[in-house]
Formats: C-alpha cells, structure tokens, sequence
C-alpha cells in the first residue's frame, strides 16, 4: 500500500448503536448462540451494586453517542420526547427479562429466555438477531474509523497497485488491516480491559463538544425546529441503537451479588445514560443546527485541542471493541461448522468476516443510516419485541392472577406495538435513504 498526499477534499458525503457489548473475552457458542453476552466486570463473590451500574452503563454507552445531536436534526426538538419515551421502554423491557428469569433458576442468558418462551426456534431467532447486531456494528466500527481519519488527514490518499482509494475508503481498509490481527487473538484481556474505560470515554467526549462551543468559537447559536414528523423514524431507530443493551442484562443480572437491586440497577443506568445523551443532543444540536453531521466530530474544527481529543478518543473505541464484539460472531460460525478446534481454519473465517464487513462498510458508507438500520430491523427486536413476547408466554399466569397486572398488560401490548411499528416503518425509512444516497 503506497500512501501519497493529494490537495484533494475528502468527501463530505457522511449520511446518517450496544451493543454495545464488550467486555468479557470467555465466549462460548453453541450452535447459532453465545452463551454469554459480551460481559461484564464480575468478582467471584458477585458483582457489586456500582460496579453493576458501570458494567451496565458500559453496555448502553458507545458511538452512538455521537449520533444523537443528528438524531435531534432529523426530528427537531420534540424528538428529545421520543429519547425519553425509547429509554422508558428498554429500561421497562430490560425489568421484563428479569422477571422471566425469576421464573426458572435455570435460565442464564437470553437465548435461554427465548428457548423457555418459544422454544428452540425462539433461542435460534434471538441468536441470530443478537449477532446481526454485532455484525454490522462492527461495519459502523469502519464507517466511524474512515469518516474521522479523513478529517484529520484530508491530504492523504493511497494507492494500491496503481489504484487510486481516496480519503474515507483507504482509510476503512487500513483500518481492517491493523484490526484484523486482532480477530485472530484467543485471549483479548488487553483490548477488554481497555474497553471498560467506555465510561470515561462517554464523559470525555462529551466534555471535549462542549468544550467547542463554549470556548473554542463556535457558540451555541442554532435555533433547530421544534419538530419534524417525517424524521421521526429515523430518530427513534437511532435512538433505539443507543439503548439496546439487554443481552448483556441477563448476564449481570446472574452475576450481581444482591440479585433485589437488579431492577434499580437498571432504571439508573438508563437514568444516567439519557442525562449523558441528552447532554451531548442539546449541546450538538444547538451548536450546528442541521448542518449537524451523523457524526458530530465531522463537525467540530481540526485545529482546536479540544476537538482532537474528541476524535482521537472516539477513534480508539473501535480499535479496542471490534474484535471483543466480532469474536462471539466468529466463534459461533466455528462452532456450527465444528472447525473451532483448528487454528488455520479458525484464523481464515475470522479474516473473511473482517473483509466481509469491509464490503459492507464501503458498500454503505453511510454512518447514520446504517446505525438507523441496525436500529430499526434489529434492536428494536433485541429490545423491545423480543422481550415483551417473552414475558407474555413465560409470565402467563403470574399476570392473569392480578387485576394490576393484568393492567401492566396493556402497557407491554403498547410497547409491542410501537417495537414492531418502528420495526417496519424506520426499516423502510432507513432502506430508502440509503438506495437514494448509493
């Protein structure tokens, strides 16, 4: 790969989640499932109160972060409603799964919540749902590490045997190769100890947007619009991608040393995660309006320091999740295929998945539309839909003998509801805008 500068611009072309899963390296699939969600800090006695509630934190912060000022763009300030409304409902959805591990002892993971609703063909669907999440969160890992190095580095293209990649693409596929290594590790200790920093992360950039606008020149002057209905789809599936957490949930929750704390575990942590996203909306969105970027350090000005530690910060959170989260995609991939014990074979899936997800990351490098996307399709079954079936099927009787439950009923029918109508209408939302935009 021959790297040389050009006076070129990079494109400005940038369209707009989980998991953010992380943490745990030890993942065991079996068939089309893992075992074990991308887990979590855990000492042998049981997870401890706090630190349950940075584990869970962890889970819900991530990139997506970054998209929640475009996010308010695309819907105008009433949006900042369907925020609260979303993070109600996970949090809600998230207490659900809970109360079906209640039921049986014996249920640890959330394939197993959907083995005891459905069946195996409901452990299957929630498997294979799960890791489409992980898959094409990994492409979003791409898109993000293409569009920001192109910002810094607006002069460098590269050439690979005579042909041209410019800006964002040279950077996707340079990208993959220093990641790829990485894939082949049967141990990632390291990467999982950096990737419990996600917290700080979070708070740095954070810090860093609002550090621009009040200090490095560019205010906080845009008047946005109060509401835009037609945005709405894509807002909610944004917003849907950054708070979908709960396969990691069920895992904390049999981790936790005082299991009665689960359900106030969880209402903080999405308590604290919208303050966190609400933050990060009002001050992006009041700062560039809808010029605002599906990624809000495309806007912020290279020169300044402050604007460099958001992007270089952000930019690390890739290198250091994709393979913790691609790992349990490849491994149950290895474990259907019964090729887990060879290294060579196992070596090549996990080079062909990487270069798989580069395909789909030059072929839609469109950063916000695809998070809608996975949002839409995919996390709002992971979060809402699936859980609420769940609970309906596994929880019968313990609802039907409660006029106040019964009530509780009606609630979670509602949240079905609007699962699946976000399910249809933000994946057909999505689709278009990323056909119009190819």
């Amino acid at each position: 790969m021959e790297i040389q500068s050009s006076t070129r611009s990079p494109s400005t072309d940038h369209n707009d989640i989980r998991p953010n899963v992380t943490d745990h390296v030890e993942i065991k699939p079996n068939g089309l499932h893992f075992n074990e969600p991308p887990p979590i800090m855990e000492s042998q006695r049981g997870t401890t109160f706090l630190r349950a509630v940075l584990n869970g934190i962890n889970a819900l912060s991530g990139i997506g972060i970054i998209s929640i000022p475009y996010a308010l763009s695309e819907g105008g300030w009433m949006s900042f409603i369907l925020l609260i409304l979303v993070a109600t409902m996970c949090c809600y959805t998230a207490i659900l799964l809970k109360r079906c591990m209640d039921v049986d002892p014996e249920i640890k993971t959330y394939p197993d919540i959907g083995e005891r609703a459905l069946g195996p063909k409901g452990k299957v669907a929630i498997a294979i749902f799960t890791n489409f999440e992980l898959y094409f969160a990994c492409a979003v890992f791409l898109i993000l590490e293409g569009d920001n190095l192109a910002k810094l580095f607006p002069k460098v293209d590269f050439k690979i045997k005579g042909l041209k990649i410019g800006g964002s693409r040279g950077f996707v596929i340079l990208s993959s190769l220093i990641i790829i290594p990485t894939t082949w590790l049967r141990s990632l200790s390291l990467l999982a100890y950096i990737s419990t920093w996600g917290v700080l992360t979070t708070l740095i950039v954070v810090a860093s947007v609002f550090w621009v606008g009040a200090f490095d020149g560019v205010g906080f002057h845009a008047r946005g619009t109060l509401g835009n209905f037609r945005g709405f789809p894509t807002a909610m599936s944004l917003f849907i991608f950054s708070y979908s957490g709960h396969p990691v949930f069920p895992t904390m929750y049999t981790g936790m040393k005082d299991k009665k704390q689960f359900s106030k575990m969880v209402i903080l942590c999405f308590f604290l995660c919208t303050i966190i996203y609400g933050t990060m909306g009002i001050i992006g969105y009041l700062m560039y309006g809808h010029a605002v970027e599906s990624q809000i350090t495309l806007n912020l000005p290279t020169e300044k320091i402050s604007s460099k530690i958001a992007t270089y910060t952000i930019l690390i959170t890739p290198f250091a999740k994709y393979a913790l989260i691609m790992t349990p995609v490849a491994m149950a991939i290895e474990n259907k295929l019964h090729i887990s014990d060879n290294r060579t074979i196992s070596i090549f899936v996990r080079t062909l998945l990487v270069i798989s997800n580069v395909i789909v990351a030059l072929t839609i490098p469109f950063f916000g539309y695809l998070m809608a996307l996975i949002g839409s399709f995919v996390n709002s079954m992971v979060a809402m839909i699936f859980p609420c079936i769940c609970y309906l099927k596994i929880c019968k009787s313990y609802y039907m003998a409660s006029r106040y439950r019964q009530l509780e009923v009606v609630i979670i029918l509602g949240i079905l509801v609007i699962g699946v109508l976000i399910a249809t209408v933000g994946t057909y939302t999505a689709l278009r805008q990323i056909i119009r935009h190819l």
